[in-house]
């Protein structure tokens, strides 16, 4: 039952249906107040008008005693200053009409007048039927004549038919209100339990969904409405789980194995070593081992890079020259020409754009014959940076692969020398990082890697 009470279903239900009964309260009010207003008004102006008339009379010479043949048809009584009962129509008590202040309402009870009196004959007609076996709604108008020697009390009766109705509407809407808002309420819970039908759906399957099984996906509706969009979101989500999972499970997979080499040929050699220290070169077993520590320590470190690039959100990027991340990035290196076109501009990190170079750099020396060749430039708001050697190339069916991690094309060559299949990962990950591109382009005679980032004034 709480769990119910807590539900979306109910909340929006509640919503729509205190909303619904306030609103329609209100404008149910509204209407019933002024149409009470309108009829009040139409006979509050009849009684100023008789009243009116009345003391017209009274200014022009009649007495008190004439109204009963001058008057006919109204509702009225005169009094003197003292209060004094001179003249009504139809015969009431004493003071039955007299408001204390201006106009007022005034409620006649059964008792409070008496039709079959002679002085009642003249307003008999604006009474109704048998006036005297239910009360009377009056408005009365108070004035003086001119000669402020008579009060004078002018009134009128609301319209029976008119009040009858609005009676019938007000119980009316007392009643269908909170009917129609309880009907409203109903129908936003059945369509809300509707509408979330698919939402269920979703929960259910994600609920089933374990970390190893990031392969299914939730049911996407063909409504197009916000659901649609979520179920959509959600499965581009798992998708992209799904992808970096495999990718982290290979990736681990991949380091461990890599890391085991060394390892293993590090432990050999220490074992050797102090299972026959006489028959061993102590210098050349630390020389070999030196060599796999430091292999160890370049691994570890381009994986805490692939780490780092991996789960780094939006970095703050400024300027940097690539003319001087040449300069730097290539400080000392042999058998490297640089050619630079114009003043090319990125927002980067310096650093990891020099990690890049080095990585090209490295990976084009391996392969290379006779040198390499570094060229920077700028093409339709992009600065390219090219590196080519002019070694055996790259296999038109390798190139998109050889950027994925641990990849190695050159099997047959030592570890030392090949390296972990790592370097041109970074690269990659570094230019996307950058909002740039890595590929590999056709060139004979060669390999040529091409890096395209945007330059500055693109990105600005």
């Amino acid at each position: 039952m709480r769990k119910g009470l807590r539900s979306t279903r109910f909340r929006v239900a509640l919503t729509s249906f205190l909303a619904s009964i306030i609103a329609l309260g209100i404008v149910s009010a509204w209407l019933v107040l002024d149409a009470q207003h309108r009829l009040e008004d139409g006979a509050a102006q009849l009684a100023r008008a008789r009243a009116a008339a009345i003391v017209q009379l009274l200014n022009n010479g009649a007495t008190p005693a004439d109204l009963r043949m001058l008057v006919r048809d109204s509702i009225y009584e005169v009094t003197s200053q003292t209060g004094e009962r001179l003249a009504s129509c139809p015969d009431l008590r004493s003071g039955a009409i007299e408001p204390e202040w201006g106009d007022d309402v005034q409620i006649l009870e059964p008792g409070d007048l008496d039709l079959s009196l002679q002085r009642s004959v003249g307003c008999a007609p604006v009474l109704g039927t048998d006036p005297g076996q239910h009360g009377l709604r009056l408005h009365v108008s108070r004035t003086v004549s001119g000669d402020s020697k008579y009060r004078v009390f002018g009134a009128a009766m609301v319209d029976e038919s008119g009040q009858a109705a609005l009676d019938v509407v007000r119980t009316t809407l007392l009643v269908g209100v909170p009917v129609i808002a309880l009907l409203i309420g109903v129908m936003a819970w059945l369509a809300v339990r509707r509408s979330l039908r698919p939402v269920e759906a979703i929960r259910s399957e994600v609920a089933e969904i374990g970390a190893h099984d990031l392969s299914r996906r939730v049911p996407a509706p063909d409504s197009g409405d916000e659901i649609a969009k979520l179920a959509e979101t959600m499965n581009t989500m798992l998708s992209r789980l799904d992808a970096a999972v495999t990718r982290q499970s290979r990736f681990t997979s991949d380091a461990s194995h890599e890391l085991r080499t060394p390892l293993a040929s590090l432990r050999t050699q220490l074992e050797v070593l102090l299972a026959h220290p006489d028959r061993l070169d102590w210098h050349e077993a630390c020389r070999n081992a030196l060599l796999d520590v430091t292999r160890l320590q370049d691994l570890v470190a381009d994986l805490v890079l692939l780490g780092k690039l991996d789960n780094s959100g939006p970095e703050r990027f400024s300027p940097v020259r690539l003319s001087e991340v040449v300069e730097s990035g290539l400080s000392g290196r042999q058998g490297v020409w640089v050619r630079v076109e114009g003043d090319p501009v990125v927002l980067g990190n310096r650093g990891r754009l020099e990690r890049l170079l080095r990585n090209l750099v490295d990976n084009a020396q391996r392969h290379t014959r006779t040198g390499v060749e570094v060229a920077v430039s700028t093409v339709d708001d992009f600065c390219v940076l090219t590196v080519t050697d002019d070694g055996p190339g790259i296999p038109a069916g390798d190139r998109e692969r050889v950027f994925d991690r641990f990849v190695r094309l050159d099997d047959g060559r030592a570890r030392d020398e090949g390296g972990a299949g790592l370097g041109l990962a970074i690269v990659a990950d570094i230019a996307h990082a950058h909002g740039g591109t890595a590929e590999v382009d056709g060139h004979d005679g060669g390999a040529r890697l091409v890096v395209r980032l945007p330059s500055a004034e693109t990105r600005s």
